[in-house]
């Protein structure tokens, strides 16, 4: 038996004694108090009733009233003395089969019911086990009692709580058996639970099946969701572990060839060894130390910035930047086609400067890795959307190559030139950018030619230039 099917039927167990002798305690004390309490309020209504009649009337009904109300009536002149009056009602009651060993009035009783007062007695038999309850009321010159027999109730009560006993103790071993079986149905879903959540704290994610139609089926979905989610993000979490030792390991490979160089000419400069070049190798590879740490703090800076959305004339923007490319294009001997479908001014929700930055950045590269000699860019709107595309021929035609180039430091081998070869962290901040514009983004290469895309928002109504 499980500690907690164990615990429940304890529970059950306590509740259902605790119950019983309440119960038992209510019937034994509680019980004849309480009727009594019930047949004095029903015999004063009655009698309130009563007084409201005159005497011919109620003399000439006492058998129906009796009937009725199930009571006794008798009645006698309130002018005979007060032994008379008793022997009176006491032989009526006896003629009516109330056998009483005592009954009377007392004479401050008698003076009560002549100033029109009312007089309760109860009259206790307890050798015939039950009690004579009566009203005593003037009406006219005469006293009526009525009266009502009230068997006592100390045997029948046992009798109730021994029933109440028998009654209770088969209650309980129902309710017993009834929490085993129920204790059961939910002990072993929770313990397949149980499973469930030490196997998620030993990053094992498993999941369980429990349909019980309950919370307890709510509560596994929960830890299912829980269990995927938490796979997903441990997932990502070794992704990005892994790109970190990936990208500390190219940063201090990026870092360790100009140091390394630095180092020497230094070192030839001591030495003298100078031919009148050291000491412009020596400020060119820090200027490229200085370059490189600009761009790492630039991709740092672009994870925490604000950015400043406004609207941004996106026509606009892309003319100014394809203009500024012209001659580099024409000095590599490369045709940039734009192909723009727009018949108006676009607007989108953007940082201007940064969006540019994209754009640079995306021109830049489709100069330097096209193995072509041309470069198209494509504009078009669809579905309230804004959609960019640059492309360019490719010898690497492996897609999996290309999405490495989101990650920073990786630069592909097959640049026309090796002296346009940067330091491989462009992608990677163009990749921040637009994520922090929720953009869709990505590429795709299909043949020999390789696409570069992101899709914005489209603003509508007019805006100041």
């Amino acid at each position: 038996m499980s500690r907690l099917t164990r615990k429940l039927i304890v529970q059950i167990t306590l509740t259902l004694c605790v119950v019983f002798t309440l119960s038992f305690a209510v019937n034994t004390y509680l019980l004849p108090k309480y009727f009594l309490y019930e047949k004095k309020n029903k015999l004063d209504e009655l009698v309130t009733e009563l007084k409201q009649m005159d005497f011919k009337t109620l003399a000439g009904n006492i058998d129906a009233i009796e009937d009725h109300n199930q009571v006794t009536i008798v009645f006698s002149s309130l002018s005979e003395s007060v032994d008379d009056l008793n022997s009176s009602l006491l032989l009526q009651l006896n003629r009516k089969g109330i056998t009483l060993s005592k009954f009377w009035l007392t004479e401050e009783n008698i003076v009560i019911l002549r100033e029109g007062g009312r007089v309760n007695k109860i009259f206790d038999q307890a050798k015939l086990k039950s009690s004579f309850l009566v009203n005593f009321v003037t009406i006219g010159n005469t006293v009526f009692a009525v009266g009502e027999s009230i068997s006592h109730s100390a045997e029948t009560i046992q009798i109730v709580n021994r029933f109440n006993a028998y009654l209770w103790i088969g209650m309980f071993l129902l309710l017993i058996l009834l929490s085993v079986l129920y204790t059961k149905r939910i002990v072993k879903p929770l313990a397949a639970l149980v499973k469930t959540a030490e196997a998620i704290s030993n990053l094992t994610f498993s999941k369980t099946d429990i349909r019980t139609g309950d919370e307890i089926e709510s509560l596994a979905r929960s830890i299912n969701q829980m269990s995927d989610n938490l796979k997903e993000a441990h997932q990502s979490l070794e992704a990005k572990n892994a790109n970190l030792r990936h990208f500390i390991s190219d940063i201090s490979h990026e870092l360790k060839t100009p140091l390394a160089l630095i180092h020497a000419y230094a070192s030839g400069l001591q030495d003298g060894l100078d031919d009148g070049t050291y000491s412009a190798v020596i400020r060119k590879q820090s200027e490229e130390m200085a370059g490189l740490i600009d761009r790492l703090l630039e991709l740092s800076r672009l994870q925490e910035e604000t950015y400043l959305f406004e609207p941004v004339d996106f026509k606009s923007l892309l003319a100014e930047t394809t203009a500024a490319y012209h001659n580099a294009f024409r000095q590599q001997n490369i045709k940039l086609h734009l192909d723009m479908h727009l018949t108006e001014d676009i607007w989108v929700k953007a940082d201007r400067r940064k969006l540019e930055s994209v754009l640079n950045n995306w021109m830049t590269n489709a100069m330097i890795y096209t193995s072509g000699d041309y470069v198209n860019i494509k504009v078009e709107t669809k579905e309230n959307a804004l959609h960019f595309q640059i492309s360019n021929p490719t010898n690497t035609a492996n897609e999996a190559e290309w999405e490495r180039v989101w990650e920073p430091f990786y630069v592909l081998e097959s640049s026309r030139s090796k002296k346009f070869s940067g330091t491989g962290l462009g992608l990677s901040i163009t990749r921040t950018i637009l994520q922090q514009h929720k953009a869709s983004f990505g590429l795709s290469v299909q043949g020999e030619i390789v696409t570069f895309y992101f899709v914005l928002p489209i603003l509508y109504g007019k805006f100041p230039l």
